[in-house]
């Protein structure tokens, strides 16, 4: 004899309070693509900078 049972539960009824939390915390992409972006600007102007520094550094060492 066999029973076929089905279960039938919709998406948002059920789910779990952290599911719907880290649902809120998630960046979209466009904030990830901006924050980059900028993380990439940062980087690139501090090793300019730094090596300004550095080339300023030596060029009056060698005078």
């Amino acid at each position: 004899m066999a029973t076929n049972i089905t279960i039938i539960e919709s998406r948002g009824s059920r789910a779990a309070p952290d599911a719907r939390a880290s649902r809120r915390r998630k960046l979209s992409g466009w904030l990830w693509f901006i924050a980059l972006w900028c993380c990439g600007v940062a980087g690139a102007m501090s090793l300019g900078f730094a090596f300004k520094l550095l080339m300023n550094a030596t060029l009056f060492a060698v005078r």
